[in-house]
């Protein structure tokens, strides 16, 4: 586990085949601070996380599971990764976590995967749509179909797919938590699909946060600017990566453990009254939305 206080870093160029390990990344991003304890504010929470394994889905289901919650974590084949992040789920934390590898991309499966987290714990409290992929292409002339769907796919199908296969299993007092961009609020030039469905998530979540008001389940938002995780070396080239973030007000990237207390605001009562609204740990740029 990383421990430490997020500072500006000194990374070197580094780059990762796709989708990504955190544990090779160089230095690893900071998800947990083992120094501050947690406050049962979810004691007894049922929560799934898509995208769990690694980055900011890690440092949610770390910090959630120190504040009470049993975890359930779906992500793509990054088993290193989400082995790593289930051992400090159940030994430092001494909750339960279960992985549920798969293509959020396929329909089929982000049924199986509620299906699959119904059977071990019976209900879903807290549902975290945090999966996401991106390439860059800085033509849009060079940006090709099949990319173009597999963003969507899972970047917003998949949202759409899981809140679906899960609501019947959630109570008034549950609520959701999608995880979009700063992108969706300013763009990206050379991120013009990832940037769509990140904008449309915003929209979905709004959306979806007045269609379920009456049923007592708030739904809200995260648009997080640059964080260090494993999909910047596995989809940048080498030498943005070292300077990742350094255009932000604050002249770095976040780091997970920065990123995921708005999560648990949003999960937690202290948020009871709001509903359909973003967050914005980006470093300080102001998008007004």
């Amino acid at each position: 586990m990383q421990k430490g206080s997020p500072k500006k870093p000194v990374r070197k160029p580094q780059h990762q085949p796709k989708p990504g390990i955190e544990k090779k990344m160089s230095p690893r991003p900071i998800y947990d601070d083992p120094s501050i304890p947690g406050t049962n504010k979810l004691q007894g929470k049922i929560v799934l996380v898509t995208g769990g394994d690694s980055g900011i889905g890690r440092a949610v289901a770390t910090l959630f599971a120190k504040e009470g919650a049993d975890i359930s974590i779906a992500y793509l084949n990054e088993h290193v990764d989400a082995r790593e992040t289930r051992q400090v789920i159940e030994t430092t934390y001494n909750k339960r976590c279960q992985l549920i590898p798969g293509d959020l991309g396929k329909e089929q499966h982000c049924r199986r995967v509620v299906q699959k987290v119904i059977r071990e714990y019976g209900r879903i409290d807290i549902l975290v749509n945090n999966a996401g992929i991106h390439y860059e292409n800085e033509d849009l002339l060079d940006l090709k179909t099949a990319q173009l769907r597999k963003t969507f796919d899972t970047n917003i199908f998949s949202f759409f797919w899981i809140t679906q296969a899960a609501l019947p299993h959630m109570k008034e007092g549950s609520c959701i938590i999608n995880t979009s961009s700063v992108t969706a609020y300013r763009g990206s030039p050379a991120l013009m699909d990832y940037a769509a469905t990140k904008g449309a998530i915003v929209s979905f979540t709004r959306s979806l946060a007045s269609n379920l008001v009456k049923k007592g389940i708030r739904v809200n938002g995260v648009a997080p600017g640059p964080v260090w995780t494993p999909l910047i070396p596995s989809t940048m080239p080498a030498k943005k990566t070292a300077a990742h973030g350094s255009d932000s007000p604050m002249e770095r990237a976040g780091e997970p453990v920065e990123i995921a207390p708005c999560y648990l605001f949003l999960a937690s009562k202290d948020a009871s009254y709001i509903t359909g609204q973003f967050l914005h740990p980006n470093g300080g740029e102001i998008v007004n939305g």
